[in-house]
């Protein structure tokens, strides 16, 4: 699937998506599930399981650059 330019967590806006990414539980179901929605199924299983290292670096780059990090 297509991703948007700029945009992660299903689209929504760059201030909404840090405000997500601040909170440990929700950053890391959004982010699994926007693995799984974009057909990353094994990305996904590993957000599953190494999510709460990954959310540091989500955290990082979200507020950085403006978007999660893409394994794959």
């Amino acid at each position: 699937m297509a991703k948007a330019k700029g945009k992660d967590y299903f689209g929504l806006g760059r201030l909404v998506s840090i405000i997500l990414a601040i909170i440990p539980v929700t950053a890391w179901v959004l982010g699994f599930l926007t693995r799984f929605k974009e057909g990353h199924i094994i990305c996904g299983i590993i957000r599953i399981f190494g999510g709460w290292l990954i959310w540091v670096v989500d955290l990082v780059l979200m507020i950085l650059k403006g978007h999660i990090w893409r394994i794959a």
